[in-house]
């Protein structure tokens, strides 16, 4: 099946770019965890089926479990060593598989990815267990194999807070980022391939057999979600792919290398003493990573950027689809009305609204903290959503078919097209604190339970 598309350029004028202080520069360092776990429920929407025991050796790319309702679709140890531990929680759900790895890691074997039809492929990512980078839009999780989506989508840049430089963190792996898009557009119709109008990175302008697209504007503009709603949107009954940059790296390495290499360049930001990148590996311990002396009790530890990632802190893990760590200042104390509070002057605080005068301080940083000033309140504000929401669609009223279930409206309305983090940016500005991405998700749910 053959598309035609035309490279086109996007100007995202609806969004906020949040400047917090701590941006990672450009030096890095190797960071080898002694330590690795793997998560079931990074993987939303899993019921895994373990096929490991504790004190089993396994290889780098070994089958630690599988899903229960598809086990075609299966999940790789990153390092080899011992299984130490299988970690459960209530009514013995499977929380994490922990791992001491070897000091030098081997690698189970890997099949040949250079020749074979588009269902041979397929079977060779869910056998190596690199199909699970591959997520798709209606629903936000792990694609269904068994599909053929309208299109691949490929964000080549991120635009959320502290975001890391994707250019940089390409340089050294370029030659594995186009022998992953070589490969995948042979399973899919078209790779659609977003950049940002600053890009400079060889590796994404010069990518081959793909459409690229640039983007330009504020935060949201990076999200995949943004970018497949203005160059291909979703509707009922079709289906996309997404891939982030480092799926697409690890999957030119099983092409070129032969190894479930997992291996990636994060950035620490936000409130640590040198913002920095990093090369670890997914699942690897925190204390590890950050490597520096944080007060846990006053600060917190984000895997993934300050709206959408986990809160984990320095004893959790990196988490399965991450490329950053964020550190915060715990928003603990409370502030004094006149002072810092809503009659403060706002000197130091970042607003989206244009009443303090930071708003006119331009490219100024600010120090940010978890505080969500205020408690929960009615959710009867408009415009405020509008204006950070890029999307044709409406978003308070999308929620609110949401909360009430209403799947006739929801759908009406375009649930197909939002994922949990296209809400993140609008849960920040709202002055209700609701919990916008967890209602989110409990509709996608719901959807795909009773309409798909």
């Amino acid at each position: 099946m053959n598309m035609s598309f035309k490279s086109q350029t996007f100007r995202i004028r609806k969004g906020l770019d949040i400047r917090l202080k701590g941006q990672a520069e450009k030096m890095d360092k190797i960071v080898h965890s002694k330590h690795v776990v793997v998560k079931p429920t990074d993987f939303h929407g899993l019921t895994p089926k373990v096929l490991v025991k504790e004190g089993e050796s396994v290889k780098a790319g070994s089958v630690l479990f599988i899903d229960k309702y598809n086990p075609k679709i299966v999940f790789a140890a990153p390092v080899s060593g011992k299984v130490t531990q299988i970690e459960r929680g209530d009514k013995r759900k499977v929380l994490a598989i922990h791992v001491e790895a070897d000091e030098l890691i081997s690698y189970a074997d890997m099949p040949n990815f250079q020749m074979g039809t588009r269902d041979e492929i397929i079977e060779k990512l869910l056998q190596t267990g690199l199909w699970a980078f591959m997520r798709q839009r209606p629903f936000d999780v792990i694609a269904d194999p068994n599909t053929l989506p309208k299109a691949l989508f490929v964000s080549a840049f991120d635009s959320s807070p502290l975001a890391p430089d994707f250019d940089y963190m390409v340089e050294k792996d370029a030659k594995y980022f186009q022998a992953g898009l070589d490969l995948l557009k042979q399973i899919v119709p078209v790779v659609h391939l977003s950049v940002h109008q600053k890009t400079t990175a060889p590796a994404f302008l010069q990518a081959q057999g793909v459409q690229i697209h640039t983007f330009e504007g504020p935060h949201p503009a990076g999200n995949v979600g943004t970018q497949i709603h203005h160059i291909d949107p979703i509707n009922k009954g079709e289906t996309a792919w997404v891939m982030g940059v480092q799926g697409v790296i690890a999957i030119g390495k099983a092409v070129l290398d032969k190894k479930y290499d997992v291996s990636r360049w994060i950035a620490i930001t936000g409130e640590v003493e040198k913002p920095c990148y990093v090369k670890t590996i997914a699942g690897a311990l925190m204390q590890d990573i950050l490597a520096q002396n944080i007060d846990t009790a006053q600060y917190r530890v984000i895997s993934g950027n300050a709206l959408t990632g986990d809160q984990v802190g320095t004893k959790g893990y990196l988490g399965f689809y991450h490329h950053q760590v964020t550190v915060l200042l715990e928003g603990k104390e409370p502030k004094f009305v006149l002072t810092e509070g809503w009659l403060s002057l706002g000197l130091k605080r970042f607003s989206n609204s244009k009443l303090y005068p930071a708003a006119w301080f331009g490219n100024k940083t600010y120090q940010h903290d978890t505080n969500l000033n205020g408690e929960e309140r009615a959710f009867v504000v408009t415009g405020e959503l509008e204006r950070v929401f890029p999307f044709d669609i409406y978003p308070m009223q999308i929620l609110k078919s949401m909360m009430y279930q209403d799947l006739d409206e929801m759908e009406k309305l375009g649930i197909y097209e939002v994922a949990p983090e296209d809400f993140a940016l609008c849960e920040y500005v709202c002055t209700s604190k609701i919990n916008m991405q967890e209602i989110v998700r409990g509709a996608l749910d719901l959807v795909q339970k009773e309409c798909v």
